[in-house]
């Protein structure tokens, strides 16, 4: 089992009167991606490049960041390994270079439980003559269905882009599935990960994804993000830096200006963190204690969601940690949801509602009229006390179920 006790010592944040259940949105930041954070701005604050010591010693952390992120998502390269200053930004950058890359006519296939940012740069591809086609869900399961994928491929599809686990819906999707019958087609995939990262280990090769996307600042780090693209695929593209920065570059050439030094090195913490989780509970999966202890506060929390006859989960209602992870979100009945959300913030129980930048989802679910829905989201450092202690505010909240 997860030494809670010593997991919510790694994180200052969480050292305050609130339960903090709006993860998903944001998680807290490990110490040791503070360390690494003050660790550069105090001692390697200079431009990278330069002949003097402490450039050399600039320069080496960011090379270090690339090895260090390249080996914690299993990537066969240090070069593939692109960072920037959030998820959304890192794809629009893809999306541009890569209706540059491919002629028009091109099929791009989308989904419509995406966070806008793996939808919203695609479909701008259709202004430069690309055809936009949606994967919905099936709005009875809450799944994208392998079915409806095929349906949609051609040998036209040039992008299948679609996210690991909604940051609404919880479902984990069968990503290496999924990027082998696109890969049929000879098209690419892009996975975005921010909702699927913070849960679980990562396997680039394993997958065989093409381009895989996530943000640190949900997954115990600062506002940065990476992409991580095969490195045939950065070589093809075109980049988007000054038109000196060679064409065999990978990373750089899709990084304009500089990178974020301290963030870049500040979230080599985040890999210290499990590192040392690993080491404090004597084990190589940490991943595995982490699902364990997530699914236990998932089932919990959707046992007591079932009892009550008003409360929809838009999601699927299982528990089971191979289907999702704690991003729980639901409604009831057709009260506004702002006005659950509120009650609890009474309590200092900190939840959200809205449509989390999954804006057509919510709006294909019919659900904008009641402002979305009530989201909850966990981690590995909640506890089963908070999990319960939210239960007892929203049976009070939600009322007795006739």
């Amino acid at each position: 089992m997860l030494d809670l006790s010593y997991i919510r010592k790694q994180f200052p944040g969480l050292q305050s009167d609130w339960i903090l259940m709006d993860n998903a949105g944001g998680s807290q930041m490990t110490q040791a991606a503070i360390h690494r954070i003050n660790e550069f701005i105090t001692s390697s604050n200079v431009q990278l490049g330069a002949t003097y010591h402490t450039s050399h010693l600039a320069t080496q952390r960011m090379i270090d960041n690339q090895h260090i992120m390249a080996k914690y998502i299993n990537a066969a390269d240090s070069g593939e390994i692109v960072m920037g200053s959030s998820t959304s930004m890192l794809i629009r950058i893809l999306a541009m270079n890569i209706g540059k890359y491919f002629p028009a006519g091109g099929e791009i296939i989308v989904t419509n439980c995406d966070h806008e940012a793996n939808i919203g740069a695609w479909r701008e591809l259709e202004n430069l003559g690309f055809v936009i086609k949606t994967w919905k869900i099936n709005p009875g399961s809450f799944e994208l269905e392998l079915d409806d994928l095929k349906k949609l491929l051609s040998d036209k599809t040039r992008l299948v882009a679609f996210t690991h686990t909604s940051n609404i819906l919880g479902r984990i999707n069968p990503v290496k599935e999924i990027t082998q019958l696109a890969h049929e087609y000879g098209a690419w995939v892009c996975v975005d990960a921010v909702a699927y990262a913070p849960h679980r280990p990562i396997d680039v090769q394993d997958w065989d994804v093409d381009f895989y996307v996530y943000s640190f600042y949900k997954t115990y780090g600062p506002h940065y993000a990476m992409m991580y693209g095969k490195k045939q695929h950065l070589l093809e593209l075109p980049g988007n830096n000054h038109y000196f920065i060679g064409q065999n570059e990978t990373a750089y050439k899709f990084q304009p200006g500089n990178v974020n030094y301290e963030l870049a090195w500040g979230v080599t913490g985040i890999v210290d963190y499990f590192n040392n989780l690993a080491v404090h509970h004597n084990t190589q999966n940490i991943f595995e204690l982490i699902a364990d202890h997530e699914e236990k506060l998932c089932k919990e929390l959707i046992s007591f969601l079932e009892t009550k006859k008003s409360v929809r989960i838009i999601g699927p209602k299982s528990f089971d940690k191979a289907i999702r992870v704690p991003t729980i979100s639901f409604v009831a009945g057709d009260i506004d949801s702002e006005s659950i959300v509120l009650k609890t913030d009474k309590h200092k129980i900190a939840i959200r509602f809205g449509d989390f930048y999954a804006a057509r989802l919510i709006d294909d679910l019919k659900l904008r009229q009641q402002n979305g829905v009530i989201r909850i989201s966990m981690v590995h450092y909640n506890t089963m006390e908070e999990t319960q202690q939210l239960i007892k505010v929203l049976d009070k909240v939600l009322g007795a179920d006739s």
